[in-house]
């Protein structure tokens, strides 16, 4: 096969431009492209251009090309990613790693500037941003002014790899969250790049160190969420390896009935994928009811791809494609985009469906309001259901009256104390955020107030929705309810909801409350939006304003009463629900392309603050060695060119006996520090007040935080010191009971090893590459859980921690073990791909069990990471020779 045999000269607007033709594959009979699906065909465009013979050969290309429904083992290929995206969070700990590895080349009289990224990265700065104040016109202000003061160290680490390498383009704080700027305005669908000096067409495809990546699958762009470190590796030139995916068909029909909204769709489709077990899995939507979804709509299902636990959810491209990348104003890119996937067999055919692995089907004229939770995205509630759910999960519980800002209230389980209409799930939809501003003018019309213990507020993930909020003249209801703009970015759906008012927090402390938050985020794991808030649910911006206003989630929104006007007389949901028909008829008449022209614009420039902020231009990082936020991390200290051999684990002990459902916010929480916790202690002992520990999702550029706050979450259930919550362990030697953090260190003082025992669904959640840094850094060698979720174990494999799944159908519970034993764990040496591994654990009595495993090492590139003790070894060393 040559590659230059599939060259083709496709004629655009931006003038002659070099394409791959996978349809040639089919005319030369290698393969029928037609019955693949569109997801697939993605793929086969990129092992056909990037086929060299070495690193992507012709086996890989037609093995792509002739995909099957089911694979009995997994086949991998080496896929190479147009670009990166990253937030914060994840993004400055990746940037504290690349500068780690600078020095560890500078130390080995090495040139530094080798480690620099070789694709394109865009890092958004939207995780950091807490709502510490709401509720007036200078809330934002004053939010971001607080940002800057907590985080401009931070920042000032961006401004100089902003400076020290190539291929890095920042959006500064305040300016929108990272998959909705990549929707609107970072995503190209079909871009262009020079290549051996041809201007090659080439499919937009892209990983991203957060979870929700796959938001941008809604406009036919190829991308998903990976953990920090194989985001490292991409933009160091690397290809990600990964198995030949399974395709999962999501055939939509019917269209969505008056008054449900896109997020009643997400949730529904949450549910359904996540009983289909669609993990690991790419989902493609298909059908006729696709036509009925706009691009914002197709946007809120792709996002909420982790949720289900997909890998991505993909639309193809088609006209709805065009009409919203004309409409965000990017109208040359439309026209390039329409020529080349019509001429490349990715534009979407609707009289042939593509084969794939199985089909679910949804009619999404059968869907009803819901929200979710109180604790998991995919637990769907039915409306009218949820006073009976939270009874369920909460009970009646103290009622304490109390005076707040001269009201009088009787504070109680399920109260709202926060309502936030947040995350860019739900505020990258028009529809739906226009329907909240409704939703407050008519309740405002009414006389309709928010109780005073609702912490209210409004974070859009774009500049734009302030923009046609203003226009429609619905701002001002919404601000009159409290709505008022606290900051551009994740905010509550991140866990940066801000504290609650003393009176109420000490309360719901003293009392043991199960008071309520309602978000129209995507994540409501435990003790993740509020440390005190226990029972958490996912709603609609318009439900969230509705729940606001009733102070509570104790209500029937069918029949029961929202409130009561001034003069005394029920208001109903109904009564300030808008028509779908006034939903449109003002988005249309208040948003428009200049809209996105303008903001976009200027989304480069940043504020005053960004403006100040200084760095030094060189390529070596100036670490400060006071500094509590950015701390040079030890992964290679001592760094040596040949990796130490790998050994088996013995008599290792257990430092977490955990259950189901153990998510990364659990294992890495991103929230709040508590000052009795090892983190905290830590940082009061290097001169930081409580009010200046900022969250643990800031501090991750300091290992020294991150470690101390592995397994660090309040809510987290070790099973070793049941029934207490929370970072405590067992030091099993001597049965005392201790935090993780200080157990771990008395173990690796003692040269013993130790591993985690798991149920199902290990690393549910956020893209958290800390989640794997921290077990690592703790000295834990294994984890052995009944499933993972998809990128937590990747992670773990691309830090040289072993993930391992019992075999037929056996757990820690039905093995009767404890969590007293030692295990050993034999044959390291020699892993393979899947392989089956034996494990003993030998209780304090003698009994010895012993049980199969299988190797969570999905490919030979992972046991290539894993003997060099992760992914970022292995590439520094091969970028060395």
């Amino acid at each position: 096969m040559l590659k230059s045999d599939y060259k083709k000269i496709l004629e655009t607007s931006k003038g002659k431009v070099v394409m791959y033709d996978i349809t040639k594959l089919e005319k030369n009979g290698l393969a029928n492209i037609k019955r693949l699906p569109y997801s697939i065909r993605v793929l086969v465009e990129n092992m056909l251009r990037k086929l060299d013979g070495h690193i992507v050969t012709e086996e890989d290309v037609l093995d792509v090309a002739n995909w099957k429904p089911t694979y009995d083992a997994p086949k991998e290929i080496p896929y190479h990613p147009a670009r990166v995206i990253m937030q914060d969070y994840t993004g400055i700990p990746g940037i504290v790693d690349l500068a780690a590895m600078r020095d560890a080349v500078n130390e080995a009289g090495k040139n530094p500037s080798v480690i620099n990224p070789l694709v394109p990265v865009d890092l958004i700065v939207d995780h950091s941003v807490q709502v510490d104040y709401f509720g007036s016109e200078d809330s934002l202000d004053k939010n971001v002014d607080c940002e800057y003061r907590r985080n401009g160290e931070r920042y000032a680490v961006l401004k100089w790899a902003q400076k020290a390498f190539l291929n890095v383009r920042i959006v500064p704080p305040s300016s929108g969250i990272c998959h909705q700027v990549n929707l609107e305005y970072l995503g190209k669908v079909i871009d262009t790049r020079q290549i051996d000096g041809e201007t090659v067409a080439i499919c937009d495809t892209l990983v991203g160190t957060d979870s929700h990546t796959p938001m941008i699958n809604a406009i036919g762009v190829m991308g998903w969420g990976v953990g920090g470190i194989e985001a490292e590796a991409v933009m160091l030139g690397q290809p990600y390896y990964m198995p030949i995916p399974e395709v999962i068909g999501l055939k939509l029909t019917g269209t969505i009935a008056e008054g449900i909204t896109g997020t009643d769709v997400i949730l529904t489709i949450t549910e359904l994928l996540r009983k289909h077990k669609v993990v690991e899995k790419f989902v493609e939507a298909f059908g006729p009811g696709i036509k009925a979804l706009k691009i914002p709509d197709r946007a809120t299902i792709s996002n909420m791809s982790p949720e289900f636990g997909a890998t991505m959810t993909f639309f193809p491209v088609d006209a709805e494609t065009l009409r919203y990348l004309r409409f965000t104003g990017r109208v040359e890119e439309a026209d390039l985009v329409e020529k080349y996937t019509k001429a490349n067999g990715l534009f979407y055919d609707d009289s042939v469906t593509p084969e794939y692995t199985k089909v679910v089907e949804l009619d999404l004229s059968t869907i009803k309001p819901c929200v979710a939770g109180p604790a998991r995205p995919q637990d769907r509630i039915i409306l009218k259901d949820l006073p009976k759910v939270m009874d369920d999960y909460a009970g009646k519980g103290a009622e304490v009256p109390l005076t707040l800002q001269g009201e009088n209230f009787t504070l109680k389980n399920g109260s709202v104390v926060i309502a936030a209409i947040t995350s860019c799930t739900n505020t990258s939809n028009p529809f739906v955020m226009i329907g909240a501003g409704l939703v407050a003018k008519k309740a405002v019309m009414r006389g309709l107030r928010v109780p005073a213990y609702v912490k209210t507020s409004l974070a859009p993930g774009s500049k734009v929705v302030t923009d046609y909020l203003e226009k429609s003249g619905l701002m001002p209801y919404l601000q009159a309810l409290r709505f008022h703009t606290a900051g551009f970015g994740c905010t509550t759906c991140i866990g940066n909801s801000g504290p609650l008012h003393p009176i109420i927090e000490k309360t719901v402390k003293d009392n043991k409350m199960s008071v309520a938050a309602v978000l129209s985020g995507n994540r409501n794991f435990e003790a993740r939006i509020h440390a005190n808030v226990r029972a958490n649910f996912l709603a609609s911006p318009m439900l969230v304003v509705a729940y606001a206003l009733a102070g509570t989630v104790n209500i029937n929104m069918d029949t029961d009463p929202i409130a009561f006007n001034p003069n005394d007389e029920p208001v109903y949901l109904k009564d300030i629900w808008p028509t779908s028909e006034e939903i449109w008829a003002l988005v249309e008449s208040s948003l428009s392309s200049d809209d996105y022209l303008k903001e976009y614009g200027r989304i480069l420039e940043g504020d005053k603050f960004w403006a100040a902020l200084s760095a030094n231009q060189s390529e070596i990082f100036d670490w400060q060695k006071d500094s509590t936020y950015i701390r040079r991390p030890p992964f290679f200290e001592g760094f040596k060119p040949v990796p130490a051999p790998i050994t088996d684990i013995r008599n290792a002990r257990v430092i977490a006996l955990l259950g189901d459902s153990v998510t990364t916010d659990h294992i890495s929480p991103a929230g709040s520090i508590m000052p009795d916790y090892p983190a905290g202690q830590y940082l009061i002992a290097h001169g930081n007040a409580k009010d200046d520990f900022n969250s643990y999702g800031s501090r991750r550029g300091n290992h020294e935080v991150m470690m101390r706050g592995t397994f660090g979450n309040v809510r987290i259930k070790n099973k070793l010191v049941e029934p207490k919550e929370g970072g405590y362990t067992k030091y099993v030697p001597t049965g005392e009971e201790m935090f993780i953090y200080d157990a771990s260190m008395k173990y690796i003082e003692s040269g013993i090893p130790t591993v985690i025992l798991g149920g199902k669904e290990y690393g549910t959640g956020s893209s958290r590459d800390w989640a794997a840094k921290g077990t690592k850094l703790l000295g834990i060698r294994a984890v052995i859980a009944e499933s993972f979720e998809r990128i937590h174990r990747s992670n773990l494999a691309g830090m040289g921690v072993l993930p391992l799944v019992f075999k037929n159908d056996q757990g820690w519970k039905n093995l009767g073990l404890d969590g007293s034993e030692t295990f050993t764990i034999e044959g390291l040496p020699d892993v393979t791909p899947r392989c089956t591994i034996k494990v003993k654990a030998v209780k304090p009595d003698g009994k010895v069990t012993e049980f199969d495993t299988m190797c969570r090492l999905d490919t030979d590139i992972e046991i290539e990471y894993f003997k060099h003790g992760g992914i970022l070894d292995f590439v520094l060393r091969k970028l060395m020779i």
